[in-house]
């Protein structure tokens, strides 16, 4: 079948199971956009009001759904401002697909109008990428961007195509998609038999499981080991959704805002099982200290990151899912009820008031996160922008079911959640989507709510508005001394004029009294709706491991004085 470049791309797209994208034309991609034109019955395309909020909705549908996300850019400044979206999913290792325009081969390296080398610029947060010179090659490179987004630690791959190669004919034939291969079992039975007798040989195991259980759909893996070994467990803020929040043996997160009960339990643990996480320096914290007295058994599917932080006593280096399958066959059921019944202890002598109460209707956000996720339901998906919000919604939100959580973790980028929601609400159609956000993160993408109202999706833009940069103004009140540097961001803004002039609905929360009914509204409206949550501006998140400390040594109160 003779087809142009742009009708191959979509082709491909299709082999691969993509019929959504989101990105925003220009001038290098208008054979691309001509063709999602006669496209349009098959593939379905949402625009953004930034290329930014484009990478980040592709990223949130790919979280959120299983499949590889797909943006499309124009050259120049079109490509550039999806690097901020790239590197988010290359540090969250998401399966990202990112096209790019760019001049016609014969002007590439002439400084030409909106040329830039993306290639270049991205190659530090892409698994891979690639330029495209002859028509010929397309096909291929696209099946493989496709093939290398999802094989072994998932990531973003960018494909740069010359706008000459995008109007060129060329034969097309279709393929069925490359089959991923994560890894040659044969190859891991014997580290999987070593981990087995360490798991075996230990009276008080502790799970440590992050993304990596996300990325793989082994959430029924880990909940049948977490269940077959009677351990607890604890997740990173990659890891949420990977296992029951509800369930008895979760005793939160663990690292700089985790739980006490999380850092005890790695205090007195003698083993250490860590399952598809990296060992952040948010989580590990002092790589000196951190499980120095224990032994630790790393299970990663990604090479480079045994032994990069923390040094395990075992590892396995395989996909997740197939190996904790196989603990699961090798492991004989056990019991221990000692242990479990000192973590429980912990549980209820280690809670952490948000703060003082000021004034008897005062919005606390821990009391706004539980009625949500009590309202919603536990097919709902919670999307976060990055600050204290974020935070509190790891701490306070209960995640039951896999896929419900997008937050950028890695990267920490401000502006991610509102795009995520749209990418995750356009996958998830019939699920209810919630960004949760700061109004410090808020204002780095509102211009996306016209985004919302232009496709009429109902998205709930829930902000938490204190007038400052939450986050860094803790860091400044702890480390600081006080000195509140330009974290004081009142804009004077009308967040209900701002929802009205946008088209979406509006509501205002500024008392307790008003939480449950102002969210069953922006719940029960249908529309796009932004609620605006009055707090404090001092409220922090605790408990808090200074950067550096020990991940045993919390700080758990903070004088407001």
């Amino acid at each position: 079948m003779l087809l142009n470049g742009s009708e191959i791309l979509l082709e491909c797209l299709l082999e691969h199971g993509a019929d959504t994208v989101f990105g925003y034309p220009g001038g290098a991609v208008l054979n691309i956009y001509d063709a999602l034109y006669k496209y349009s019955d098959r593939i379905k395309h949402v625009i953004t009001a930034h290329e930014q909020a484009a990478c980040h909705a592709a990223d949130g549908f790919a979280r959120t759904t299983g499949k590889t996300g797909v943006v499309i850019a124009t050259s120049g400044p079109g490509a550039t401002n999806l690097v901020t979206g790239i590197a988010t999913a290359n540090m969250d290792s998401v399966p990202l697909v990112a096209i790019t325009g760019n001049v016609g081969t014969s002007a590439l390296g002439l400084d030409s109008f909106q040329e830039v080398d993306i290639c270049g610029i991205t190659m530090p947060v892409t698994k891979h990428n690639f330029i495209v010179k002859d028509v010929k090659d397309l096909a291929d490179t696209i099946r493989e961007a496709f093939y290398i987004a999802n094989e072994g630690r998932k990531g973003p791959v960018l494909i740069d195509i010359p706008k000459d190669i995008t109007a060129a004919m060329c034969e097309y034939t279709y393929h069925e998609p490359k089959k991923v291969v994560n890894h040659n079992p044969d190859s891991i039975n014997e580290q999987i038999e070593a981990a087995v007798k360490l798991i075996e040989q230990s009276d008080r195991p502790f799970i440590y499981a992050g993304g990596g259980i996300v990325s793989c759909d082994a959430q029924e893996e880990l909940n049948d080991f977490v269940n077959r070994i009677d351990a607890p467990i604890a997740l990173s803020l990659m890891g949420q959704t990977g296992f029951s929040n509800k369930d008895s043996h979760y005793v939160g997160m663990l690292g700089m805002h985790g739980t006490k009960t999380a850092s005890l339990a790695l205090k007195d643990c003698d083993l250490m099982i860590v399952l598809g996480s990296r060992f952040s320096d948010r989580v590990a914290l002092n790589t000196k200290t951190f499980a120095k007295h224990t032994k630790v058994l790393h299970v990663e599917i990604d090479p480079a990151e045994i032994g990069k932080n923390v040094a395990p006593d075992c590892y396995v280096n395989g996909d997740l899912k197939y190996v904790v399958s196989c603990f699961n066959k090798l492991i004989k059921p056990r019991k221990h009820a000692v242990w479990l019944s000192q973590v429980d202890e912990w549980k209820k002598t280690y809670t952490v008031p948000m703060k003082p109460i000021r004034r008897e209707d005062e919005v606390l956000p821990d009391e706004v996160i539980k009625t949500l996720c009590r309202l919603v339901g536990e097919d709902a998906i919670i999307t976060t922008e990055v600050g204290q919000h974020q935070m509190w919604t790891a701490q306070y939100y209960d995640f039951v079911k896999p896929r419900t959580f997008a937050s950028s973790g890695g990267l920490g980028t401000m502006g991610y959640g509102l795009g995520a929601s749209i990418g995750a609400k356009v996958g998830n159609p019939d699920k209810i989507v919630v960004n949760v956000a700061g109004d410090g993160s808020f204002f780095m993408n509102c211009n996306e709510l016209s985004t919302l109202a232009k496709h009429g999706i109902p998205v709930i833009e829930l902000v938490f508005t204190n007038n400052v940069l939450g986050m860094v103004r803790q860091w400044q009140r702890i480390f600081y001394d006080k000195r509140f540097s330009q974290t004081d961001i009142n804009r004077g803004t009308d967040m209900m004029k701002l929802a009205e002039a946008f088209g979406i609905e509006g509501v205002r929360i500024e008392n307790k009294n008003e939480i449950e009914s102002g969210l069953k509204r922006a719940i029960e409206c249908g529309r796009p709706c932004l609620v605006e949550c009055v707090i404090d501006k001092d409220v922090n998140v605790l408990p808090m491991v200074a950067p550096g400390g020990d991940v045993l040594e919390p700080i758990m109160e903070i004088s407001l004085d």
